[in-house]
């Protein structure tokens, strides 16, 4: 639960973990300008909430090398943003409330707020992944409408991304048993437009989720990142069709590496829509011919329990910034190649605080690049 609740603030609903103020600041620091969910985590453990933190960002923005603060929404930009979401029916959802999927809130850049519009009791169930071609084969969609019908009618919720081909195929056949799309742009702009009628009944019978703004309009680099979620919100992900170097590759690169479950349904080796799940195949995903397949491996899984929430309000903290020499040896560290925290630590003969100072500083200010968990390097 929240602490610190300036007096006079309402506190949370049922369910809620953060009060309505409080709220609009978690808003406004992770819309802020190169603050991304890693860094927003780091700054709440930094600085014990996101009122102090909004208050550190130009000073720890021009230490990192930036002459000009990072641009900071207002209070009256966050509350347009709140307004829009209500006005189409949707809400913002925080890391640690009810209907945040526990599974995507055990990833280290989990988005500390999401944008939900739907039923929220889909979104506290288990979850598995359907994606694949956009163009695809009759069969490969037949076969993705049947497995997610059976999915959903032993009880899972099936994530997939609202495109075209195997994406709408799996929606469509489970919107009766609970199914969950995620936006690439934000939820007041629905893409593609040809799926406009699935994605309202997505919504009507399951949920829709986006981290971006609302009126945000999906570019192509906001795909991965769409697709990063699909795979952060299951226990696993099922490959129906995917030709090699396909979006649904990414999906389960992604998959793999935040630890989830990796299926993947065999094509003929004449059909180059099966060339990347036939590779999938090889390199150790799991064959899936029915339901059961995904269901025998995933079962074990469901139901564990997820990580502590991030604090809402913390205790004020006053984190002591490095001094220069501590600082010069850091940023000497630092180059075009990752390198791992725990490596800057040991070699800079710092504390593990005066590094993670170091890397908000240049992060705030735009030089720092986080290729992988737990790796750094300059921009």
């Amino acid at each position: 639960m929240s602490r610190g609740k300036p007096p006079g603030t309402a506190g949370p609903g049922p369910g809620e973990l953060l009060g309505p103020a409080q709220r609009l600041d978690w808003l406004r620091l992770i819309r802020t300008e190169n603050v991304g969910p890693r860094t927003f985590r780091t700054l709440i453990n930094q600085f014990g909430g996101a009122a102090a933190a909004l208050d550190a960002l130009p000073t720890l923005a021009r230490r990192g090398g930036r002459l000009v603060p990072p641009r900071t929404p207002t209070r009256e930009e966050a509350e347009a943003e709140m307004a829009a979401l209500a006005r189409i029916g949707a809400r913002l959802v925080a890391m640690g409330e009810a209907d945040y999927p526990s599974a995507l809130a055990q990833l280290d850049d989990a988005p500390p707020l999401i944008c939900v519009r739907g039923r929220g009791e889909v979104l506290r169930r288990p979850m598995v992944g359907i994606v694949g071609a956009r163009n695809a084969s009759a069969a490969g969609r037949t076969f993705a409408a049947r497995l997610a019908r059976d999915l959903a009618a032993a009880g899972w919720v099936v994530v997939s991304g609202l495109a075209r081909g195997i994406d709408a195929a799996a929606h469509e056949a489970s919107l009766d048993g609970g199914t969950v799309g995620v936006f690439a742009g934000g939820l007041a702009r629905p893409y593609p437009p040809e799926n406009l009628k699935l994605i309202e009944a997505v919504a009507d019978m399951g949920a829709v989720v986006s981290e971006m703004p609302v009126a945000w309009e999906p570019r192509a680099r906001d795909f991965p990142r769409r697709n990063r979620l699909v795979s952060g919100m299951s226990l696993g992900v099922v490959v129906v069709e995917a030709a090699e170097r396909s979006g649904s590759l990414i999906t389960a690169r992604l998959a793999a590496e935040q630890g989830r479950e990796v299926f993947a349904v065999p094509g003929s080796p004449l059909d180059p829509r099966a060339g990347g799940t036939n590779r999938l195949i090889k390199q150790g995903a799991t064959l899936v011919t029915a339901a059961a397949d995904v269901i025998e491996v995933l079962t074990p899984m469901a139901g564990q329990a997820g990580p502590e929430a991030i604090e809402a309000d913390g205790p004020p903290i006053e984190p002591a910034a490095p001094g220069e020499d501590a600082r010069a040896r850091i940023v000497g560290l630092l180059g075009p190649v990752p390198t791992f925290i725990d490596d800057l630590v040991r070699l800079s003969g710092c504390t593990a605080a005066e590094v993670q100072i170091v890397l908000l500083e240049l992060d705030l200010a735009g030089r720092l690049d986080r290729p992988g968990t737990g790796r750094v390097a300059l921009k």
